[in-house]
């Protein structure tokens, strides 16, 4: 398929995918939680948590007090003890709850990511600014929580997606019948693809991908040939590549 006919295609998808009918009880996603809250913290909190089984994603948020990020550090400890979701543990899960509600007595999160990304206008400069400062927050090391949180790669060449960070900020930045649109300082021109398996392989089939590594190399590659559909939206193509993918149409 040529590179039009490809066009073409992702922008019809783009129309009949952006209804809020996508995001629903029979089309699970975790951005469904998200968007009953329209907070910046909570969102970060479904996109973390965002692997594995859509449905059991789905019902772990579902299943989590959002009341306490305002409460105390006891308080969340003990609600959450009995609380765990695939590679993290309850101390884990109560960890996150705990380094964000003392970042938002600091600053938003926007703000946050703001302060790593004005300088080039660099998205994942400004996710670095971020991680070091949530990890600042509390200090807890397992290999559960660095999982859910992520990290600062010590070299570049082998950074893998940082999907659900990549997703979070399309949720944040971008704004229509899907994503939140929460932010104003981020440019969405700026954003990455946030990529998955789903997204990878269709977008190899459809000739959008010629990296064989699943890595940052490959989202910034997919990006920048979607900068040709609309270099001022290329990620407004993720959630339909997604799809795509999911539902074995492409």
């Amino acid at each position: 398929m040529t590179l039009k006919k490809v066009k073409i295609l992702l922008d019809n998808e783009v129309i009949q995918r952006n209804q809020t009918s996508e995001i629903s009880d029979d089309k699970p996603d975790p951005l469904l939680v998200a968007s009953k809250y329209n907070d910046e913290t909570i969102a970060l909190i479904c996109a973390l948590f965002a692997y594995g089984n859509v449905t059991l994603i789905v019902k772990f948020l579902n299943s989590l007090d959002f009341t306490l990020l305002d409460a105390s550090d006891e308080t969340i400890k003990k609600t959450l003890s009995s609380y765990y979701y695939r590679f993290q543990n309850s101390e884990d899960v109560a960890t996150l709850f705990i380094a964000l509600k003392r970042l938002k007595l600091h600053d938003s999160i926007e703000n946050i990511f703001y302060e790593g990304y004005k300088k080039e206008e660099n998205i994942l400069e400004g996710l670095w600014s971020f991680i070091r400062c949530l990890k600042s927050q509390y200090k807890h090391e397992s290999r559960g929580y660095n999982f859910l949180v992520g990290s600062v790669p010590k070299r570049s060449a082998s950074m893998g997606t940082y999907k659900r960070y990549m997703m979070y900020l399309r949720w944040m930045v971008r704004k229509d019948n899907v994503d939140l649109g929460l932010w104003s300082k981020i440019d969405k021109k700026d954003l990455l693809m946030p990529l998955d398996t789903h997204t990878f392989k269709v977008s190899q089939r459809l000739g959008l991908l010629k990296r064989k590594t699943y890595d940052m190399k490959a989202a910034i590659e997919i990006t920048d040939r979607l900068r040709r559909f609309d270099k001022n939206d290329p990620i407004k193509y993720d959630f339909a590549l997604y799809r795509l993918g999911q539902e074995k149409l492409a």
